[in-house]
């Protein structure tokens, strides 16, 4: 496997534990292991794509990740059905 292959099978597979992690916490948003698995698991991830990019250029397959603040801002505001119509 060349080095090109392996750096992309890594950041594919950090993407899908950061999406899987950020439906768990869209259900469980104040699991703090699992906030700090989601930021350990960014740092990671941001750092595979500097060394990507150093050597193989762009990466430019950019999910939306998490929020980088470690909360869930939606969740302090109305709900979708909480909101009248004028």
């Amino acid at each position: 496997m060349n080095k090109k292959y392996e750096l992309k099978n890594k950041i594919h597979a950090l993407d899908f534990a950061i999406h899987e992690l950020v439906l768990f916490l869209d259900t469980h948003p104040t699991n703090q292991k699992a906030m700090t698995l989601l930021k350990d698991y960014r740092f990671k991830r941001a750092e595979l794509i500097k060394e990507y990019e150093s050597q193989f250029g762009n990466y430019i397959v950019t999910p939306a990740d998490a929020p980088a603040n470690g909360c869930w801002q939606w969740l302090d505001g109305k709900w979708p059905w909480e909101f009248k119509e004028v």
